[in-house]
């Protein structure tokens, strides 16, 4: 085994499908929105309501992006759009409890918030992973560096044990400064032989 000892993954995007992007720009092209890009308003606005961090509600998030785009529809027919674009990739569960049978710590290290919880009631897939590290709850997301920091220290392990999978080359970078490994994510076949690289 390399000297990485736990191996942690972003949700949307890495784990599962994309669902927040991938729908909210569906609904701009449906709803005919000139907006120039959705998926920037929509992060925007979930860090900007604070709903992303706990701070404050789905309610409130949905109400500062309607203001901000012109998106059209309620609160809950939304919510629903999102959370059916996530779907946990069949090929990540098989690989997660591989590692996990192989020795390592495995984790989620996501910036969601409660959905991530209403989508594991559906999906069940935090039994797969011996933590969950969700900004939602932590009141710190991957923006911050210091959050990399916590959650090593947490893990109770030297951030250079830690392998990071994050399709965001931000946080990518914002966990390498941290001292962890780390890979970026682009498709399956990269990915799985970056992973098998690092491990070897």
């Amino acid at each position: 085994m390399s000297g990485i000892q736990a191996v942690l993954f972003d949700f949307g995007g890495v784990l599962a499908e994309e669902g927040f992007s991938h729908v909210l720009e569906s609904l701009a092209e449906q709803q005919g929105l000139q907006v120039q890009d959705m998926t920037a308003a929509g992060a925007r606005a979930v860090y900007d309501s604070g709903f992303v961090l706990g701070r404050a509600t789905e309610s409130e998030f949905w109400s500062l992006l309607r203001q901000r785009t012109g998106l059209r529809g309620d609160d809950a027919a939304l919510t629903a759009k999102i959370l059916s674009g996530f779907t946990v990739r069949p090929w990540m569960r098989e690989l997660v409890q591989r590692l996990r049978a192989q020795g390592y710590v495995t984790g989620i290290l996501s910036d969601q918030t409660d959905w991530l919880d209403r989508l594991d009631s559906r999906q069940h897939f935090y039994r797969l992973f011996d933590r969950i590290y969700n900004s939602y709850y932590l009141g710190k997301g991957k923006r911050d560096p210091s959050l990399f920091s916590d959650v090593a220290a947490d893990l109770g392990l030297p951030p250079a044990s830690i392998l990071f999978v994050d399709d965001s080359a931000g946080n990518v970078a914002r966990a390498a400064a941290a001292g962890m490994q780390t890979i970026q994510y682009v498709d399956r076949e990269t990915f799985l032989k970056a992973l098998e690289a690092s491990l070897r």
